[in-house]
């Protein structure tokens, strides 16, 4: 099952929402969101800025692993699969990150039922995580998508992090009233 939103979209943040609640269905413990990337990239920021943006959200109550200051790489996916595993063995694990695709389809905003595969944009062969995937398509996959990472613009970024962390906390908001998130 795969959702799609263009960043554009003013009802994107609602539409990731409701993705994200038809996949992951009824929760009991709050999920978990593993937010990949780094900032030395503009373009492979999206994870760290979620988690920041999360961070910074004072309705956001769930768990939450990477930011602009403490990122998870997708080198330490491999690590960290069996570390969120068994430190939050009843929740659902969230990974936000960026990622290349076709050229029409740089924009969106992506929700997949299973894991990603961070890295593969860099044809980086990792570790898959996640039990819901949430990808930005931030540039075209080329044989030098890595380089064009780094000319890809960060209002682009920015607003899909800004829509993607406003339906992460509304999952959270909602379910709140089952006394999941607090």
């Amino acid at each position: 099952m795969e959702y799609a939103f263009h960043y554009y979209n003013t009802l994107a943040e609602t539409g990731i929402y409701m993705a994200l609640r038809n996949i992951l269905g009824p929760i009991s413990a709050p999920p978990v969101v593993l937010c990949i990337g780094s900032d030395l990239a503009v373009g492979d920021s999206l994870g760290p800025i979620t988690g920041t943006m999360l961070q910074k959200r004072g309705d956001y109550r769930g768990f939450l692993y990477g930011s602009l200051k403490v990122p998870v790489t997708a080198k330490e996916v491999r690590y960290v699969e069996s570390f969120l595993r068994k430190t939050h063995p009843q929740s659902k694990i969230i990974a936000v990150d960026a990622a290349v695709g076709d050229e029409a389809d740089i924009g969106l905003v992506k929700v997949v039922a299973g894991p990603l595969r961070p890295g593969a944009g860099a044809n980086k062969r990792l570790g898959r995580i996640g039990d819901v995937s949430v990808l930005g398509i931030v540039a075209k996959k080329t044989a030098f998508s890595y380089s064009l990472l780094n000319l890809t613009r960060l209002n682009m970024v920015y607003s899909m992090a800004d829509s993607v962390s406003g339906a992460i906390s509304l999952l959270c908001m909602r379910q709140q009233n089952a006394n999941i998130c607090s």
